[in-house]
């Protein structure tokens, strides 16, 4: 008879990478939508200590919490397992570069062709 071998993870009882994973591209997305884990707590109904535990890999995050969060982050589900050079959203860690695409997505589209090409002319003068 066959024998079930158990996961690495399941003896440890350390996180499992994917839940890894999916923990560091929520906080990406998260941070780069300008939200707080309070605020995304409360969104999809549950406390900030919970979203904490998510974006650790403490914990596993449920099919339909995963949906919800995703919903509440405006982004594909998929995008949460998204890795480095498959489209997925680029880490943002300076501040400042952050708070530029929350404004710029709150820009009117009509204006956002001028503030590309200001940005643009800056990048060629210091470049």
């Amino acid at each position: 008879m066959n024998q079930i071998t158990p996961l690495p993870t399941a003896r440890t009882g350390a996180p499992h990478a994917i839940d890894v994973h999916v923990g560091d591209r929520l906080r990406q997305i998260r941070r780069l939508r300008g939200m707080t884990q309070a605020e995304l707590g409360t969104t999809v109904g549950c406390k900030f200590q919970q979203i904490q535990k998510y974006e650790t890999g403490a914990n596993r995050i449920s099919a339909s919490r995963l949906w919800d969060i995703a919903a509440a982050l405006n982004t594909p589900v998929a995008e949460l397992f998204a890795t480095a050079g498959e489209g997925s959203t680029p880490e943002i860690r300076d501040p400042a570069e952050a708070e530029l695409l929350r404004a710029f997505r709150k820009t009117p589209e009509a204006s956002r062709g001028a503030i590309l090409n200001i940005t643009r002319a800056c990048a060629t003068k210091e470049g």
